[in-house]
């Protein structure tokens, strides 16, 4: 078996962004797709290429040139939500909904926060940015997005203050990531901007391509440095003709999307995160702040009292999010994780590493046993298969730093 179909065969299946046979909403990039030989798949209720079936696709292809010097991919995410929120009070009302520190986040910068629901599980994570004076811009996860939204108005009926949002089905969205991202849309952003100078989670309106109604946000899910380009619909295809014209720039889809944000350690909504899932399970309390940060005191959002005690510590659980290594062949979803004869944990999510050349893995384990270096087994096709847990991310990320 070729080392792409190996890959390949470790995409989710299950879960709320699972691949299936449902009706599935073209992008605005669709025809473009279509014209690079992307192979499309329904995908959180959009058709999405999961490869590209051209002499530079397929997934290990498309992974390892997001990971090159001087290169980078481009990405359709259009399926993401993308959310206006406005209001003099939306701060205080997102503060309720998300765990993080929303009042404290400078202007034009943004956080990764998690939405929760009344016991503490989580809802969906998503990117919020501080945009400007007036208004917040969200971006919540494709197969999520309508739940999100159902939940907001939920929480909206019942609060006393001014805060409103808009869904914004009017706008694309596209990811450029990889070591050469920065000069790529470099040329795309007006002469006065100094893209050295836009740090990690800063995003702004801006042009591109001569394309006004844009947004650019330095932020991506591939581990790499990156952008997310927002973009009016009608324009969304001639901003991506102008990124891919750059010889360095390639397409890549939802195969090698899956593959590097697990190399990079991050969760795929479904499954390794739910509304069963606490923070502190899914090891991303980091989201809140530390002991003595402002929402670990003050908390004030949905469910804080299941997971965190009065004065902000950490409350016990029973299972954690760890990163798994060292097995010979592939774990996928769902394999069994064992100690002995005993049952204590589960895979969420794991694929052959294209980097390391290795089989890499994400799941949970009893708390006792997540300290790196535990020795575990995994059950993979009726076999178990030595494991060890280990530290993530698996592959080192390439963030963006503004030069001091």
């Amino acid at each position: 078996m070729s080392l792409s179909k190996l890959v390949l065969r470790q995409i989710p299946r299950k879960g709320s962004r699972a691949f299936g046979g449902e009706a599935a909403i073209p992008t605005a990039l669709y025809d473009l797709h279509v014209s690079l030989k992307g192979k499309m798949v329904p995908f959180a209720g959009y058709s999405l290429p999961v490869l590209y079936e051209n002499e530079d696709g397929g997934v290990v292809k498309e992974h390892l040139h997001t990971r090159a010097a001087g290169c980078a991919s481009l990405f359709d995410v259009s399926h993401m939500g993308q959310l206006m929120w406005y209001g003099k009070d939306r701060l205080a009302f997102l503060e309720t909904l998300l765990v993080g520190d929303i009042k404290g986040t400078p202007l034009g910068e943004g956080k990764l926060s998690l939405i929760t629901n009344a016991q503490g599980g989580i809802i969906d994570d998503t990117i919020v940015q501080n945009a400007s004076e007036d208004m917040c811009y969200m971006v919540v996860n494709g197969a999520c997005k309508h739940k999100d939204m159902a939940h907001f108005k939920e929480q909206l009926a019942s609060f006393q203050g001014d805060a409103t949002f808009e869904y914004r089905d009017d706008l694309s969205l596209v990811a450029v990531q990889g070591p050469g991202a920065m000069a790529a849309v470099q040329k795309l952003v007006p002469s006065n901007v100094d893209l050295t100078k836009v740090g990690f989670m800063v995003g702004f309106p801006t042009e591109l391509a001569g394309i006004s109604g844009c947004r650019l946000t330095r932020c991506g899910y591939t581990g790499e440095d990156g952008f997310e380009l927002s973009v009016p619909n009608a324009e969304a295809a001639k901003l991506a003709e102008a990124i891919l014209a750059d010889a360095s720039v390639k397409p890549a889809g939802l195969g090698a999307r899956d593959s590097l944000r697990l190399e990079a350690g991050l969760c795929l909504y479904g499954n390794d995160l739910d509304d069963t899932t606490t923070p502190i399970e899914g090891n991303l309390t980091w989201t809140i702040g530390g002991p003595k940060t402002r929402r670990r005191t003050e908390q004030g959002f949905l469910g804080a009292e299941h997971f965190l005690t009065p004065e902000g510590k950490l409350k016990k659980t029973s299972r954690k999010r760890v990163g798994l290594a060292g097995m010979k062949a592939p774990a996928r979803e769902g394999a069994e994780i064992f100690v002995d004869d005993e049952k204590v944990g589960v895979v969420t999510s794991g694929t052959f590493s294209p980097t390391l050349k290795k089989p890499i893995a994400m799941g949970y384990v009893s708390s006792d046993l997540s300290k790196e270096g535990t020795e575990v087994s995994i059950k993979v096709r009726n076999k178990m298969q030595p494991a060890v847990v280990t530290k993530m991310p698996f592959v080192e990320t390439g963030y963006y730093r503004v030069p001091e």
